[in-house]
């Protein structure tokens, strides 16, 4: 195809749309379900439901590639619009369809008859106990705490009596509880261990958080959401073409990718992870974090030292070599990072070609970052990967300043597929990498 003039880079267009919280995770918080659980960092509900409102739904469903907490997808479940998500980690894939579900009144009922439990249990001096294996786990919770969280566990581990929405909602209530009794703090970009002493927390306060928060949680559980198909697919969107499945078309894609900053989601869901048995092994973790595109901690970083580039994926960006190289000479691992970042993009990108339809758009909001003194512009890689991928009228908009250093900025690259235009698989060097398994965890909630 012939190459796209430069993408353009805009500013958002008033002082409201550049305000510190208008495209954060603040305007989250309070809104309906949005704000069940924190996954640090979110990007905004606020600016989801502004793209959806631009969008042509006639053109088929909506696609959100990197589900993350699922806030495309419940934002489409509040428009009544149909969307599909694909998500890796199997915590967020539970965490999108709880979200997203219906409870009826039964439901509600059981659920607050099995956090009463729950709490009382927090509160006992002695009972039935689950804590999780985690490296330190006096550096997350006191030990009283940890008591006060392992007897509640037990509880609801051990309800498989009560139907599975009812449990859904006590486990939300569960991971509150789990952050509000941590000695952590939310108030950067990633989570951070607060000094020793600085808070101390009970059993009664496991009981009373999860109590709490339960109420904070029935208003919105009790709402009605739309009649829409939900889809959740748990899968590797560096294939996302695989994973949806041929035949699938869709109208627009509205998501957020994982930064190139070398931060890692596993990292910060530990948590919620492991005292949710969604995982028991450390190595486990770290296999995960591999899996992710975006993440390299633990296990991964040494996984990261081996790793060779795929000679038959090509990024459409000339800098970046030049770029890489220079990262590589303060620090050879961020430079494999950032290089193998690019091509796991860049085979996304060309599956996600075979699925948007003729004319639909891609939205993607993604930040740039720094690597010692070399600035990474995240946001004119993906608009030349997407130009390469087929797609066209690519623009970047930027959308604010974020919390950390000066030089970053959060941007919403967006580009549109042309009609008529040339099928992703026949571009010459459109490789794609390994595929792995996938499976549909909830296909329609009416």
């Amino acid at each position: 195809m012939t190459r796209a003039k430069e993408p353009r880079t805009e500013r958002a267009a008033t002082a409201e749309q550049t305000s510190s919280s208008r495209f954060t995770f603040r305007g989250n918080l309070t809104s309906t379900r949005h704000g069940w659980l924190r996954l640090t960092p979110a990007y905004s509900v606020n600016l989801v439901r502004e793209l959806l409102d631009g969008i042509d739904v006639t053109r088929g469903p909506v696609l959100d590639p990197f589900c993350g907490t699922g806030t495309t997808l419940l934002a489409c479940a509040e428009r009544g619009i149909d969307c599909t998500t694909v998500e890796l980690n199997p915590f967020l894939v539970w965490l999108a369809r709880a979200k997203t579900a219906r409870y009826d009144k039964a439901a509600v009922v059981a659920a607050r008859e099995l956090v009463g439990r729950m709490a009382s249990a927090a509160k006992a001096r002695s009972g039935e106990m689950f804590v999780p294996e985690i490296h330190r786990i006096e550096r997350w919770w006191d030990r009283a705490a940890i008591g006060g969280l392992g007897r509640a566990t037990a509880v609801e581990r051990a309800s498989d009596d009560v139907p599975a929405r009812a449990r859904d909602l006590a486990k939300l209530s569960l991971c509150r509880a789990l952050i509000e009794t941590a000695n952590v703090s939310f108030g950067h970009q990633s989570m951070s261990f607060k000094e020793p002493g600085e808070t101390a927390k009970r059993a009664r306060d496991v009981a009373d958080a999860l109590e709490r928060t339960f109420d904070g949680m029935v208003g919105a559980a009790e709402q009605s959401l739309p009649r829409s198909k939900r889809t959740v697919v748990m899968g590797d969107s560096r294939g996302v073409d695989a994973v949806i499945g041929a035949g699938e078309r869709f109208g627009a894609v509205v998501t957020s990718p994982p930064y190139s900053n070398r931060m890692s989601y596993i990292r910060e869901l530990r948590p919620y992870m492991y005292w949710l048995g969604f995982l028991s092994e450390r190595r486990d973790a770290g296999e995960l974090d591999w899996q992710a595109i975006g993440g390299t901690w633990g296990a991964a970083t040494s996984r990261l030292g081996g790793w060779r580039p795929d000679e038959a994926i090509r990024i459409a960006f000339p800098e970046l070599e030049r770029i890489v190289a220079r990262i590589s000479e303060g620090e050879p691992l961020l430079g494999k990072y950032v290089h193998r970042y690019f091509e796991d993009m860049t085979a996304h990108a060309r599956g996600l070609a075979k699925l948007v339809a003729p004319g639909g758009k891609v939205h993607y909001v993604v930040g740039n970052s720094k690597f010692y003194d070399v600035m990474l512009p995240a946001q004119e890689i993906f608009a030349a990967i997407f130009d390469a991928a087929g797609f066209g009228e690519c623009k970047i908009t930027e959308l604010r300043k974020r919390t950390s250093k000066r030089e970053l900025f959060e941007y919403l690259v967006e580009a549109t597929m042309p009609a008529g235009a040339q099928a992703a698989s026949s571009i010459p060097n459109a490789a794609t990498p390994r595929r792995r398994s996938s499976r549909r965890t909830s296909v329609a909630v009416p």
